[in-house]
This record gives C-alpha cells, sequence and structure tokens, in this order.
C-alpha cells in the first residue's frame, strides 16, 4: 500500500505515521499536478495540506485511491463530489489549528483599533505620528462571530477579558447551556451587521457562503466597523470591501485569506497601499503547536482508516 503525503507533515507525525504502519510504503515528495497526476495510479492513500487541489481529475486518476486525507480543516481545495462517486473517503482535521486562528484574529483586532502596523511602518519611516494615531478601546464594543464552531468559541474566549458584548451567528441552533458557557446572544445575520463594531468570519466556503458580504451588506453595518476574515477567501467580495474602507464605512479590516492566492490582482494592489489593513499570507494556522497537532490528528485518522481496508 503506497500511502503518499503530498504537502509535508510535521516531522514527528510523518515518523510516528511510517512506525504505526511498518510495512507500508509511506512517501512524503511533493508533486505538481501533472506529476501527481501520473503517479495517482499506484496511490492508496493521498495526504494533502491547502497547497494541493484535490480536483477532480486527480481523483479520477487514483484508480486505487481509497482515502483522501486532508491535514487541516477546510475541504474547499477538495472535489467531494468527484471522491463521492468514487466512493473514495475524505477525512480532516477539525479543530487542531483552531487555537491558533483565534490568537491570529484578535492580535488582528488589537492591531487595527490601536494602529499598530501603522505606527511601525511610520517609525521606521522616521515620522512621529502620535496625534494621528489615537484608537479605541475594545471595553464596551460589540463584537459579532460569524459561525460559532472551535474558532468562534476560542475567540469569545480569548476576548472575554475585554469586556465587550459577543452576538453569534450560526445556521444551527446554539444551546442556551453553550451560550451562557460564553456569555454570547445568538442573533441574525441582519442584527450582526447592523449592530456590531467589529466582525469576525468563521464559516466554510459554499455555493451559500460565497460573497456573503457584499455592498448590501457594507450598507447595513455601522460606520467604523472593524471587518476580520480568518476562515476562506471568496466568503467577502474584496472589491465591495474595499470600496468600503474607502468611503469610511470599514474603519479596518484583518485577511488572512483571499479569493485569489497568491492575491495579484489591482484589488489587491489597492489593498496593500491601505495603511488601516492588515493583510498575512494564509498563516492561520502557521504556528509550531497547530503544525504538530494538525500532523498528529491525521495521521491519527490514517492509521484508523487504513486498519479498516
Amino acid at each position: 500500500m503506497l500511502i503518499h503525503i503530498n504537502d509535508p507533515l510535521d516531522k514527528q507525525a510523518t515518523q510516528t505515521l511510517s512506525k504505526l504502519l511498518p510495512g507500508h510504503n509511506i512517501v512524503s515528495q511533493h508533486l505538481e499536478t501533472a506529476d501527481l497526476i501520473a503517479k495517482m495510479p499506484e496511490i492508496d492513500v493521498l495526504v494533502i495540506r491547502s497547497a494541493t487541489k484535490a480536483t477532480k481529475e486527480i481523483i479520477d486518476a487514483g484508480t486505487n485511491l481509497k482515502l483522501i486525507a486532508r491535514a487541516g480543516m477546510g475541504l474547499d481545495n477538495v472535489d467531494q463530489n468527484a471522491a463521492k462517486a468514487r466512493n473514495i473517503k475524505v477525512i480532516n482535521t477539525p479543530g487542531a489549528n483552531s487555537l491558533s486562528v483565534a490568537e491570529l484574529v484578535a492580535g488582528m483586532i488589537l492591531s487595527i483599533d490601536r494602529f499598530l502596523v501603522r505606527s511601525t511602518t511610520g517609525m521606521i519611516e522616521g515620522k512621529w505620528e502620535k496625534k494621528s494615531l489615537e484608537g479605541f478601546e475594545l471595553s464596551g464594543k460589540t463584537l459579532g462571530i460569524v459561525g460559532f464552531g472551535n474558532i468562534g468559541k476560542l475567540l469569545s474566549k480569548i476576548l472575554s477579558g475585554f469586556n465587550l458584548k459577543v452576538m453569534v451567528y450560526d445556521v444551527f441552533e446554539i444551546s442556551q447551556e453553550t451560550l451562557k458557557e460564553y456569555n454570547a446572544k445568538q442573533v441574525s445575520l441582519e442584527e450582526i451587521y447592523s449592530n456590531c463594531d467589529i466582525i469576525s468570519f468563521h464559516v466554510p466556503k459554499t455555493e451559500k457562503t460565497t460573497h456573503m458580504v457584499s455592498d448590501k451588506e457594507f450598507e447595513m453595518m455601522k460606520k467604523g466597523v472593524i471587518i476580520v476574515n480568518a476562515s476562506r477567501g471568496g466568503i467577502i467580495d474584496e472589491p465591495a470591501l474595499l470600496r468600503a474602507l474607502e468611503s469610511g464605512k470599514v474603519f479596518g479590516a484583518g485577511l488572512d485569506v483571499y479569493e485569489e492566492e497568491p492575491p495579484k490582482s489591482e484589488v489587491y494592489q489597492k489593498l496593500f497601499k491601505m495603511p488601516n489593513v492588515i493583510l498575512t499570507p494564509h498563516i492561520g494556522a502557521a504556528t509550531v503547536e497547530a503544525q504538530w497537532r494538525v500532523g498528529m490528528d491525521i495521521v491519527d485518522r490514517i492509521v484508523k482508516e487504513v486498519k479498516n481496508f
């Protein structure tokens, strides 16, 4: 059996996989699309992260493929319909990197509120902009969390010490016990948009969530709102976000994910130049701890599946 790791895992995780599945051929080597397609007939288990897109062409080429293991949470880079049609199981690691993403979002919110990036850039350029960098306290503000899963809950907990009011939206009904635990109130999307000073998005990318925030939604928001997206690129209509930033409707934005990755189009070039925007290259899960958890979690899941083949 060939287990092909196309996107590298944590070193300890790879070693553990070899130890737990002796006698199996485990190869860790990144192959570009054409080479991966050529290799697919030999592969029984394909392990990927976000760098590899398991397209229909790749999946259909895997005549012996039994399992696709996505080390990470999002599955938008896996053609799940193609996998289902071939009866190929798809697994992932929800929750393993949640804390790292939530911490990044909290950092973005604080950085935007207090002009940390602009302050640093100004100091490097020899500017002393003390009088023009009057920020805001988080205390007393209302935080809106769209998608109250693992990351949303952790973000609420991390920011709980700042005396924020927390409103949450989720497609599922949240138990009163959970809402009480996180001192949160479940409301509609419209209430999130019209009442919150800070809105952070933590939803998967689906047909319904693609561009769920565009000009209409920005119009509903309070003037001076802060927007953060560290979930999936395409949740926010980025040209609409640019317009909202330019008009002053949005005070600042933090983006870790983009509809185009790496971002190169004209809209991104304009966003890059805005002093009230924080942009990071999809590093939400890029911590030593998260990489270890993701690696060990996917290894555990792979071992269980392989033993059932």
